[in-house]
C-alpha cells in the first residue's frame, strides 16, 4: 500500500533527496506548465511511479531527462501519430496543447491522493 501520507512531500515512492527534488520538480511542472492542483499534480505522480515494481531502476534513468519530460507524460496521452510532448519548446513546436489528448486523473478515492 502507498505509503506517502505521512511523508510530509505526498508521493508514495521511497525517495531519497535527490529524487524527491526531482519529483517536485515534476509537480511544479504540472501546477505551472498545465496548472493542475499540487494535488493533482502529485496523485497523477503517484498513479504513474507509485506501484512500479521495477521503480529504482525507472528512478536512474529518469535523471537522464529533464523533469518536464516525465511531467508531461503523466498528464498527456499519446496523439494520433503516437507522439507525447517532452518538454522541449523545438521538439513541441508543432504540438496544439488546447487539443492534445489528456489521460484520465487517478480516481478521487484512491491511495494516491495524499495532499
Amino acid at each position: 500500500m502507498p505509503h506517502g501520507r505521512d511523508n510530509g512531500h505526498g508521493f508514495v515512492l521511497p525517495l531519497d533527496d535527490q529524487m524527491l527534488a526531482y519529483f517536485r520538480e515534476m509537480a511544479d511542472v504540472l501546477v505551472e506548465h498545465i496548472g493542475l492542483s499540487r494535488a493533482e499534480a502529485v496523485a497523477r505522480i503517484n498513479a504513474s511511479y507509485g506501484t512500479r515494481q521495477w521503480v529504482d531502476l525507472d528512478l536512474q534513468l529518469m535523471g537522464h531527462e529533464l523533469p518536464e519530460y516525465w511531467a508531461y507524460a503523466v498528464y498527456y496521452a499519446p496523439d494520433s501519430r503516437g507522439r507525447l510532448p517532452v518538454g522541449s519548446p523545438t521538439a513541441d513546436a508543432d504540438i496544439d496543447f488546447g487539443t492534445h489528448p489528456v489521460r484520465p486523473a487517478p480516481p478521487k478515492d484512491s491511495p494516491f491522493w495524499t495532499l
